[in-house]
């Protein structure tokens, strides 16, 4: 059988390997392989996201705040249409929450908002509930993010950069001879001197194969369902809504109401699926501080959000395994992060250092690396 080269090999063709290899090919050839029939079948395919600066923690919002610039103006003919929308997002507290909604207001890297109470609050969010809802901050610039128009743009840039995907490329085995990776896939065989593992929920799987100590990676399910919103309701200008203690969330979502329990389940590596014991317990609990009365879904669905320890992405080459790149880790922020962090995983898997504007936001490499503190590192078997 023939063998593939390449500069470089991206395993995963979810947002994280196509907005790196977008990047990537601008300087080296590129192939993306996918285990799916086609790319972003999994988290990213299953996300519908916000572009929300105040989401995270420090690192997350720099990375955040370095993409806004990307998907505000893509470069012509990335996407037929607007990446982002107008939409808004209140983060909500109950009377015993209040102390923690104050403490995220303070939070380092944060974007412009505005801290919310009475007929104010109540008039952006008319289905929350007086007796229960006592104060939120507002973001007024979080935004509607189009996930399929951002993937397809990266994967259809990278194409046109030269890059090549290629799906149905389950990785078999993953080794390194001399300054070569060689990958056996069902598509064929591969060989790169560099390949990046972008595998999400499979990262510590893929290191594991190639004999990479690995980093301590959990998939979390994440559950999901659609409702109608009430009879005669203007959804469309109604912002999001998260409990700050991030125990629910509401977004209004093509004509319906998105909902969630914000769950983070430990998962192995799967196909995740809905359940129903989650999905009863956050229609429970977004009816005890709305006025929504859900009698039926619409839709559900779950999803995997992988993190490690700290839950900051993991970017840069492992330091015991030459050529090795890590990209894991995105956990729920692989979205409004895509563009920032195509631009610095490129970066990074080219020798280059961190973008001048991410540095100016106070972000380092050692910020995400795969050695840092912290990241349970162990052998593979």
């Amino acid at each position: 059988m023939t063998t593939t080269t390449s500069d470089v090999l991206i395993i995963g063709g979810g947002m994280a390997g196509a907005s790196c290899g977008y990047f990537l090919a601008d300087t080296a050839s590129v192939i993306l392989l996918e285990r799916e029939e086609q790319p972003g079948y999994h988290t990213t395919g299953r996300s519908a996201a916000l572009f929300y600066e105040s989401y995270g923690n420090a690192v997350i919002r720099r990375i955040t705040k370095a993409s806004r610039g990307f998907l505000q103006t893509p470069p012509d003919g990335f996407a037929s249409g607007p990446l982002l929308t107008p939409r808004g997002m209140l983060t909500v507290a109950t009377a015993e929450l209040v102390d923690r909604l104050d403490a995220m207001a303070g939070l380092e890297a944060g974007p412009a908002t505005e801290t919310l109470e009475g007929d104010a609050l109540f008039a952006l969010a008319p289905f929350l509930r007086r007796d229960r809802i006592v104060k939120a901050i507002y973001e007024p610039d979080a935004m509607d993010i189009d996930v399929n128009a951002v993937l397809q743009g990266f994967l259809r840039g990278m194409r046109a950069k030269g890059g090549r995907t290629v799906t149905d490329a389950d990785v078999q085995s993953l080794t390194r001879a001399g300054s070569i990776w060689r990958l056996q896939t069902r598509a064929g065989t591969f060989e790169a001197p560099v390949v990046i593992n972008a595998a999400g929920a499979w990262c510590d799987a893929v290191a594991g194969m190639a004999g990479v100590p690995t980093i301590g990676l959990v998939p979390k399910r994440r559950t999901a369902f659609t409702f109608e919103p009430p009879a005669g309701a203007d959804v469309t200008k109604w912002p999001g809504v998260d409990l700050c203690d991030e125990s629910w969330y509401v977004i209004p979502n093509a004509g319906r109401i998105l909902g969630s329990p914000a769950d983070e389940i430990p998962s192995e590596p799967c196909d995740a699926q809905p359940d129903e014991y989650d999905v009863a317990v956050a229609v429970d609990r977004i009816m005890t501080d709305t006025t929504f009365d859900i009698r039926r879904l619409a839709s559900r669905w779950a999803g995997l959000r992988s993190f490690v320890a700290d839950k900051t992405p993991v970017v840069g080459f492992d330091p015991a395994s030459e050529g090795f790149f890590w990209l894991a880790g995105q956990g729920g922020y692989g979205i409004q992060t895509s563009a920032g962090m195509g631009r610095l995983s490129a970066a990074l898997a080219l020798g280059q250092p961190v973008p001048a504007d991410m540095t100016a936001l106070g972000l380092t490499a050692a910020h995400v690396a795969p050695d840092r503190i912290g990241l349970d590192r162990q052998l593979p078997g």
